[in-house]
């Protein structure tokens, strides 16, 4: 379960700023609900539409003027792009724009086995080639050394980053960071393909025209990809990106929305995000980022068909990787169960590929709602790891405090990485829970909705209205709504029950609610029951026809106190970590006999349950989550049920003799605690 959080707009300042524009009234709840709370600021939402002078950014007439000379003198220029979607994009629209304008130029990316960044061996290999002059895109920042190798070399650098710098800047000809302290550009948020389409701006004399007609759609796959706020000018890249998306010229685009099953009409940021961005990811975890840089730059339909072929199939190797890790790592879970009690989940493994066990450790995240630190161990003992965490917990911070444990670390509140010795895992195991067990309460995943929205607000319109705060993505994601108290009123089973359509009553409204990826069996309610539920809302067309589409992200049962839940589950993770508890909560996790045969009935009456669903069937004022996991817990030493810890799902198991639950160890625990402190 998650927690769930709803923001309240002010009406008075919506009612107020809806008699000075003619937005509509659930799209201004949304937007004061996130902090718009002035009027100058909606206006500002919505009012960039044009890009600031490049030549605002410290250091951009220097690096004009360098690459101005190189081109000049036809000096061999080599754009040094990264691995990822947006390193790729970027170096391809400098590269295209550099070759366009008569210059020498090439491309250099580093494989993921160099690591991020310039590296020695790479300059001195093109060095060797005759390079003259190199710009980076989307990284040289923290190049310190090779810059100062670079400078010993003869050759000219201009860094083009959007990283954050320190304190001292590598040596360079020009370097170009919004985030640097002397900078005075006002917008400092964009991705490294934005920082590059800006600098061909400035070498086409500060005219976006020509650039953004090139290069806006290729600019919008990097900057989506990259997760940086779609707010200010990468609104407006990503804006006018999508519009020349729909119509691109580019075949290696166009090839892949049509492979990635993209709808033209109605693409949008998230179809970006979800459905082509990883696509050109897999090229850097799976094979070599070229072949993405070669689709994008590929003017012969043939030949980015088959780049486009080549990246499809690296992703479909990067899915299976995936699963294959996830895999194993539930077998630790299943083998190791214990761990789930852990405020944070340490797991390694031997030979985990590297290049997606970022994305594995954001799925644990949403599974088990823990931050967690996936380490993959390689032959020569060098552990390798990325780490998602909430917001709340530190995760820089967290692998500061363990860093006599840790080679190198780097990151961020929520996102981190690191290497270590395969030794040093159970010391930094260690640390990293000490960390954790230091804060009072631990934070935890949460959905953020921007209101309760009412039945009224389930019109046409004002669904079609929310369409002007596109695109969504990091910084300004899709609206989330609370709906509270729906009648369900029945129950479909979709796509072979891979997908559930239900039918409800809200208040005086009868509406469908779409739950994908859920079984109408694996639900935690029936037919006639009132539920909560988060969702998000859209138009669908059928036949021509418009109606309101209503998915739901999270559901509950009505009635859930959620804060009286986490507060159990904590209390039982701490039990089993083998803490003190007052006494007080020792009683109240004291299951009676009449509570442990009504949990056991209803397990026996469905087969399998998981055990949030189990835990919203039982309540009730007694009951909490703390004790129904020690009944679990009791059963299971019983041999009553097999308990799955990685799925958190409870199996009735046959019974051929009378079992006695006070036999139960788990139990016998328990109540002599209770009793050792009553004396």
């Amino acid at each position: 379960m998650k927690r769930w959080r709803v923001n309240k707009p002010d009406h008075n300042l919506v009612a107020e700023f809806m008699r000075k524009c003619d937005l509509n009234k659930l799209t201004l709840e949304v937007m004061v609900s996130r902090g718009y709370t002035d009027f100058d600021s909606i206006a500002g939402f919505f009012s960039v539409d044009t890009l600031d002078d490049p030549f605002i950014i410290k250091d951009m007439q220097s690096a004009v003027d360098t690459i101005n000379d190189a081109v000049d003198a036809y000096d061999l220029i080599c754009v040094y792009g990264d691995y990822d979607c947006d390193g790729v994009t970027a170096t391809a629209v400098l590269y295209n724009y550099l070759l366009n304008i008569g210059a020498n130029v090439m491309y250099y990316i580093p494989e993921r086995s160099e690591g991020y960044g310039m590296n020695m061996n790479a300059v001195e290999k093109l060095h060797d080639m005759g390079v003259q002059l190199i710009v980076t895109v989307d990284n040289g920042i923290s190049a310190i050394q090779e810059a100062d190798r670079i400078a010993e070399l003869g050759m000219k650098l201009v860094v083009t980053d959007h990283h954050q710098p320190s304190e001292r800047l590598p040596k360079a000809n020009a370097v170009i960071d919004l985030h640097r302290q002397d900078c005075p550009s006002t917008f400092k948020n964009l991705a490294g393909v934005g920082v590059a389409l800006k600098l061909c701006a400035a070498l086409d004399d500060g005219n976006y025209d020509m650039v953004m007609e090139q290069y806006a759609d290729i600019c919008a796959l990097g900057t989506i990809a990259d997760i940086v706020p779609l707010k200010g000018e990468n609104r407006t890249i990503v804006r006018n990106g999508l519009m020349y998306m729909k119509n691109t010229e580019n075949p290696a685009l166009g090839y892949l929305m049509e492979k990635a099953k993209v709808n033209r009409e109605r693409l949008n940021s998230v179809a970006i995000a979800f459905q082509m961005a990883p696509k050109i990811n897999a090229a850097g975890r799976f094979g070599s980022p070229l072949t993405a840089v070669k689709a994008i730059l590929s003017e012969d339909d043939e030949d980015a068909e088959n780049y486009v072929d080549t990246l499809m199939t690296l992703n479909d190797q990067r899915k299976s990787t995936e699963a294959e890790i996830m895999t194993e790592i539930f077998k630790y879970i299943d083998s190791n169960p214990h761990i789930l009690d852990q405020r944070v989940l340490v797991i390694s493994g031997k030979g985990w590929h590297h290049g997606v066990i970022g994305i594995v450790s954001s799925k644990i995240l949403d599974y088990y709602g823990k931050p967690n630190v996936i380490i993959s161990i390689d032959d020569n003992g060098v552990g390798r790891g990325s780490a998602r965490s909430v917001n709340g917990f530190n995760i820089f911070k967290c692998f500061s405090y363990a860093q006599d444990y840790i080679e190198q670390f780097g990151g961020h509140e929520c996102a981190g990485g690191l290497t270590l010795k395969e030794g040093n895992i159970a010391g930094f195991t260690q640390k990293v829970l000490e960390y954790a067990n230091s804060f009072e309460q631990m934070p935890t995943t949460e959905i953020l909705a921007d209101k309760v929205i009412m039945p009224e607000d389930l019109s046409i319109d004002n669904i079609k209205g929310l369409s002007v705060l596109e695109p969504f993505g990091a910084g300004n994601p899709e609206p989330v709504f609370a709906m509270a108290g729906v009648k369900v009123d029945k129950i479909t089973a979709l796509s072979q029950g891979k997908h559930t359509r239900l039918d409800v009553t809200y208040a005086n409204l009868r509406t469908q609610v779409l739950i994908f990826s859920h079984s109408p069996e694996s639900l935690p309610f029936a037919v006639g029951d009132l539920i909560d539920l988060m969702v998000n809302v859209g138009i669908n067309v059928y036949n021509g026809k418009e109606s309101v589409s209503i998915k739901a992200i999270d559901y509950r049962l009505r009635g859930i106190n959620q804060d009286k839940y986490f507060a159990a589950k904590d209390c039982y993770e701490k039990y089993c970590r083998g803490e003190v508890l007052p006494t007080a909560f020792l009683n109240k996790i004291n299951s009676s006999r009449s509570e442990l045969v009504n949990i056991y009935k209803y397990i026996s009456s469905v087969g399998e349950v998981s055990v949030d669903k189990l835990y919203m069937k039982m309540i009730a004022p007694s009951m909490n989550y703390c004790k129904l996991r020690l009944c679990i817990d009791a059963f299971s030493e019983l041999g009553l049920v097999s308990f799955v810890p990685s799925m958190q799902k409870i199996r009735i198991l046959p019974v051929t003799e009378k079992v006695d639950l006070e036999n139960s160890s788990v139990l016998k625990s328990l109540r002599a605690k209770i009793t050792e402190r009553g004396n």
